[in-house]
């Protein structure tokens, strides 16, 4: 065993040392790390590393929503599945890819929304990094997957942890805005208590289903309204 693969055999399966995660999700989310489920993460994820296989996104970037968007700060969320399974696509929020990166056409989707919605002109840019940095929770459910394939990391364990992860901001928050676009996205509605939040439901931007509800949905102004009725400064999409 080489020292690169000693090192990183023990940041995957000691649980003594916590994940690269905000703090602020580090005191909401501390019962999880220790919970069997999040060593047998850990240890898959290292034997699928062992084996060669190409995992998304990089190890620096798979906690990077909760990174982005301190708990105490997240003002709205966008539930997706897993993250894009093409090279230099996924970079740890839902939705978004790396700068110099295609959008995608789910993306592309969201653009044309938020052009005839807010009028904002659709960009060539797919990243959605200053979203995350305004309050946008971009929530992969599953956080990471194999490279070309697809819902891979399906039952690793992550949905344990991101669905406790929303539970945490329906309980502990009050007045987030959850946006849940698709069947996968809505399934996670009884995670949140619709008396202390608001939720946006409506059909996936995919192309398969965009055209039956997303389009036209406004999701973009109505977050913003939903937000300043309760005094807090709206995102600049």
């Amino acid at each position: 065993m080489t020292h690169d693969t000693a090192q990183a055999s023990t940041e995957l399966t000691d649980p003594k040392i916590d994940p690269a995660i905000h703090e602020s999700w580090k005191i909401q989310l501390e019962q999880e790390f220790f919970k069997p489920y999040f060593s047998e993460i850990k240890t898959k994820l290292l034997r699928e590393q062992l084996d060669g296989k190409v995992i998304y996104p990089p190890r620096p970037l798979i906690f990077n929503a909760f990174n982005s968007t301190p708990f105490e700060k997240v003002k709205a969320v966008i539930i997706g599945q897993d993250p894009y399974h093409g090279p230099g696509q996924a970079h740890g929020l839902c939705f978004s890819v790396k700068a110099g990166i295609k959008p995608p056409p789910s993306l592309m989707n969201v653009y044309r929304e938020l052009n005839t919605d807010l009028q904002i002109p659709i960009r060539s840019s797919g990243c959605l990094q200053k979203w995350a940095e305004q309050g946008v929770f971009l929530l992969n459910s599953i956080l990471t997957v194999e490279a070309h394939k697809p819902a891979s990391h399906r039952d690793l364990g992550w949905e344990q942890f991101t669905d406790a992860a929303i539970q945490k901001l329906s309980s502990e928050r009050t007045g987030i805005v959850f946006l849940l676009w698709g069947k996968f996205a809505k399934e996670k509605k009884v995670l949140i208590d619709s008396g202390r939040h608001s939720i946006l439901e409506s059909p996936h931007p995919s192309p398969f289903s965009a055209h039956s509800g997303f389009l036209g949905s406004a999701p973009f102004s109505h977050t913003n309204k939903l937000l300043e009725r309760q005094g807090i400064s709206p995102i600049n999409w």
